[in-house]
């Protein structure tokens, strides 16, 4: 069902167990499921808005808000889980039709989206995991700072300049209030909160997939990853570049943890021709 508004983050709805998921279903294509990461006012169209306008004409890109983020409706008793995420992916996957499709996952989206193809490998084609989550590491400080931000416009901002981005000129002050009323809309802090309370190197292991399940991987995989992420280790994509056999990994100078914003065009091109029939 799609929804009349103003708001490009809010696209259609549909039920997905007791979650009422808000997701953008655009282009015409080979379908790709794109996996939204964990920073506060997240949402799908505010992490994959430059992706979806580049491949859009390639591909029907499906891109989720997960529970607890963006506009996805959720009951006031939810347990956030890996496997709760999980669920609402194949629900989502169910009520659209979708038997198969590529996956992009970004940060804990790349944790999803290892998630869905350990689970459910026949329903997943091709993998791009970007600065993912998914492997263990020790929480970065950058990390730790995400997931427990306080609202207040000079925290998101420095977040912004100082933490996800490595050239901190890219960062508007359009940009940085935007993302600021995202994450203070009613309720939205209230779910964050809950996600990944202090001690957060739990949520780091909680995410994080057997390397047996990793290694057991027969897709083709692309590993993308900034060089100068702060929020991410590096050190995760060359994890996953080892345990995935059928594995590529493409690092990006001067680029911290958004690359699918700092370097949108050479991020776009790389991902359109792997994810190509």
């Amino acid at each position: 069902m799609s929804v009349g508004s103003g708001n490009p983050e809010i696209g259609r709805r549909v039920a997905t167990g007791d979650l009422t998921t808000n997701y953008h279903d655009v282009g015409e294509g080979p379908t790709v499921l794109l996996m939204h990461g964990s920073g506060p006012g997240v949402s799908a169209w505010a992490n994959w808005r430059l992706t979806i306008a580049a491949l859009q004409d390639r591909f029907r890109l499906i891109a989720p808000d997960f529970a607890g983020f963006g506009f996805t409706e959720v009951p006031d008793d939810i347990e956030y889980t890996r496997e709760r995420w999980l669920r609402q992916v194949v629900d989502l996957m169910d009520a659209l039709g979708i038997e198969k499709a590529s996956v992009v996952g970004n940060s804990f989206g790349g944790s999803m989206a290892l998630a869905l193809a350990i689970a459910h490998p026949e329903r997943v084609d091709r993998l791009v995991l970007m600065g993912a989550v998914g492997v263990p590491f020790e929480i970065t400080p950058g990390l730790d700072a995400v997931w427990g931000y306080e609202p207040s416009l000079e925290s998101i901002g420095t977040l912004m300049r100082e933490t996800f981005a490595h050239d901190p000129g890219l960062i508007t002050d359009e940009l940085v209030a935007m993302r600021y009323a995202a994450s203070t809309r009613p309720g939205v802090q209230e779910k964050f909160a809950a996600m990944f309370p202090a001690p957060r190197q739990r949520w780091v292991d909680a995410m994080a997939h057997p390397e047996a399940a990793i290694r057991a991987l027969p897709h083709p995989t692309l590993l993308v990853h900034g060089r100068d992420d702060k929020v991410i280790p590096m050190s995760t994509t060359l994890t996953m570049l080892d345990w995935i056999d059928d594995a590529q990994a493409h690092v990006f100078g001067r680029c911290g943890h958004w690359t699918q914003i700092e370097h949108a065009d050479a991020f776009n091109r790389l991902v359109g021709d792997f994810l190509a029939p």
